[in-house]
């Protein structure tokens, strides 16, 4: 221990005095000070009350599960209005111009002046709303489609004879013509179902002259010659129709790439009388292929898609890819009948599951 020099151990008596205030009665050296510094730094401890301790805890938990449940209110109610612009918009879901062969595309051409910037932000948002639910995995093209591409409104695809109207998916191989193979067991199945395809349309069939008021269920002449009846228009399902086809309602419900979730998506029967003619139109999207059946084909008619003529076969597919400029014509005379065809859209063989699930999500039927 540390003393003083002077006289009588003044500076002892100090020390030992702060000592005690320190730590009690006694001197100490500076081997005590680790001790003295751990008891200096020791921390003070409040008195809590139990009860008081739980009832913040509740109010703290109660706190976080009302801003939770606000979040949660809060991305529903983006997503709900997201798609309430979505439903008003009938950029996606009508409007005319579309091209008329087999069934309201239940979108605009390319040349409405209402396509453009407006369609390419109601795609986007519907597509980020798509990503808050679920998730952007696997939608690389999609959202490349959805930012805009060249052939979005009008711009130039293929050759610049591929032109959808609507949604571009880039990086998709393109042909007028799609084999076969690539949807084989949906072309199978149709033409293994062709007899009960026909005997619908003979069930459903009339004169077409023009003259008559037209028959329930069949929508009115897009285009001069042209008549349709739907089983599925714009991804909705036409139950009174359906139900007077009972055959090519069942094949349609057993093929596997059918897009019936989906605005793009239609299927039914198309009639085009002689003479009459389909000038060159694009179909919406590359995202889908349409298969035509042919169940009574005379001679003289023609399908001229991206620049390749081609012609239907009774109780045979042909799959289009019907974003590529086409026209359709019968150059038959009036004693040879009308052109009859089963048209149903496919999807695109090389659009991925995940593509597909996030396409329904972004252009859903109107409920």
């Amino acid at each position: 221990m540390w003393k003083g020099n002077g006289p009588g151990g003044d500076q002892e008596a100090a020390i030992q005095g702060t000592g005690g205030e320190l730590g009690g009665q006694g001197t100490w050296g500076l081997e005590d000070a680790p001790g003295l510094l751990a008891r200096a730094s020791l921390p003070i401890m409040l008195s809590w009350p139990l009860p008081l301790a739980s009832s913040a805890l509740t109010l703290l938990l109660g706190a976080l599960t009302s801003l939770f449940l606000w979040y949660c209110y809060r991305l529903g109610s983006e997503d709900m209005q997201t798609l309430g612009a979505g439903s008003q918009a009938r950029g996606v879901n009508g409007g005319s111009g579309g091209c008329p062969e087999a069934g309201r595309p239940g979108l605009r051409s390319s040349g409405d002046p209402a396509e453009g910037p407006g369609t390419e932000g109601l795609v986007s948002r519907r597509l980020r709303a798509y990503a808050r639910r679920y998730s952007w995995a696997g939608m690389g093209r999609v959202r490349r489609a959805a930012q805009g591409s060249p052939s979005l409104g009008g711009g130039s695809g293929v050759l610049g004879i591929q032109r959808p109207g609507l949604l571009f998916l880039p990086d998709l191989p393109s042909a007028p013509f799609v084999p076969r193979d690539a949807q084989r067991h949906d072309v199978e199945l149709l033409e293994s179902n062709f007899p009960a395809i026909l005997r619908d349309f003979g069930a459903i069939s009339w004169d077409f002259s023009g003259t008559t008021p037209l028959p329930r269920g069949w929508s009115p002449p897009r285009a001069p010659g042209c008549y349709q009846l739907l089983l599925y228009q714009a991804g909705r399902c036409q139950p009174s129709n359906c139900r007077r086809c009972p055959g090519a309602y069942r094949a349609l419900r057993g093929l596997r790439s059918f897009m019936s979730a989906n605005t793009f998506g239609n299927a039914g029967f198309s009639v085009l009388l002689p003479g009459a003619r389909l000038e060159g139109c694009c179909g919406p999207t590359n995202a889908r292929v349409r298969c035509h059946l042919g169940l009574k084909i005379p001679p003289g008619c023609e399908l001229v898609v991206g620049g390749e003529p081609q012609c239907w076969a009774e109780g045979h597919c042909l799959l289009v890819d019907d974003s590529f400029l086409h026209t359709v014509a019968h150059n038959g005379s009036p004693e040879d009948g009308p052109r009859v065809v089963f048209i149903v859209d496919l999807w695109h063989p090389n659009v991925a599951g995940a593509e597909r699930q996030a396409l329904d999500f972004v252009f859903a039927p109107d409920p």
